[in-house]
């Protein structure tokens, strides 16, 4: 029997996958299969690096292959064809920590996102980079296409832990200042810190003529704060604890915090960045989707 392959979409079963490279690939072979199910049929094309054929192409350069398997006429995508850099910035602040029962960590869900994304790219021959931060730029690894930088970006990736420092729009300004040649910035960050100045960091990407996607990452918990009867709560940055009563501010903890990530969508509307909340019960292919969907309008 076939490995169902879209299980490996689940947060959960890939958490207990050993090895971040394992847990990427199979991410990204779960996706990759289950999309003859979902309404994206033109991406795994688009994945295969191929693109659909436009007057005037070689003729030499169709794939046969793909004709015959989908009736369309798909020219075979060379490296120096696909030259979309991208940067990865991955959150390594402590309220990433967070994690509500058994699920994953809101860091290590982003950093299974972030080696998805990686090798995704990189199958593509994108060329991808990655930037860890908290305050401030912890690591930068430069945008690469080889195939092999691969093991560069997981290994990276997999050696991160969350600090106990936050200061988020400092860190966008500073990377936003740091990447000289445009391309396409994706941010995965629970976002907890000044909406104003979050949103700041942001255009500045814009300003300087980046693509952008954000994936805001919360904890379901961190959204309806449904915690129960009585509860202790610590700040995971100041260590400081306050006993509350979960039900009798439920509504409103519920309220602020879409009325947080509002601010934030409307903003990144306003600036045509793409917003994308996420959390860490969805499996991974919203996330996949609206990456294929963003590197598709750049083409």
């Amino acid at each position: 029997m076939a490995t169902d392959y879209r299980q490996y979409l689940q947060p959960e079963t890939v958490s207990k996958l050993k090895g971040m490279e394992l847990r990427a690939r199979m991410v990204v072979e779960g996706f990759i299969a289950g999309m003859h199910k979902s309404p994206y049929h033109g991406f795994s094309v688009e994945f295969a690096e191929h693109r659909q054929y436009m007057p005037g192409d070689n003729i030499a350069d169709v794939d046969w292959k793909v004709y015959a398997k989908t009736d369309r006429y798909y020219i075979k995508q060379y490296e120096e064809e696909t030259n979309l850099k991208g940067y990865l910035l991955l959150d390594c602040s402590a309220s990433m920590k967070y994690q509500s029962g058994k699920r994953l960590s809101k860091f290590d869900y982003a950093g299974m996102l972030c080696g998805a994304l990686s090798y995704m790219m990189l199958r593509q021959r994108d060329a991808v980079g990655l930037v860890t931060y908290d305050q401030n730029i912890r690591q930068y690894i430069p945008p690469r296409s080889k195939s092999g930088y691969l093991h560069v970006l997981l290994r990276e990736i997999a050696q991160q832990t969350p600090s106990d420092l936050t200061d988020i729009s400092s860190a966008l300004h500073e990377m936003a200042e740091r990447i000289k040649r445009r391309g396409l910035v994706i941010i995965i960050s629970d976002l907890l810190d000044d909406a104003e100045k979050i949103i700041s960091g942001l255009r500045h990407f814009r300003y300087n003529k980046h693509e952008v996607i954000v994936f805001h990452v919360l904890d379901p918990r961190e959204r309806d704060f449904n915690f129960g009867a009585e509860a202790i709560f610590k700040d995971m940055e100041t260590g400081e604890e306050l006993s509350t009563l979960p039900y009798q501010i439920k509504k409103q903890f519920a309220r602020k915090v879409k009325e947080f990530s509002d601010t934030i969508a409307s903003a990144c509307r306003q600036s045509n960045i793409d917003y994308h909340p996420i959390d860490t019960a969805m499996p991974f292919d919203k996330a996949l989707y609206a990456f294929l969907a963003k590197r598709e309008r750049l083409y």
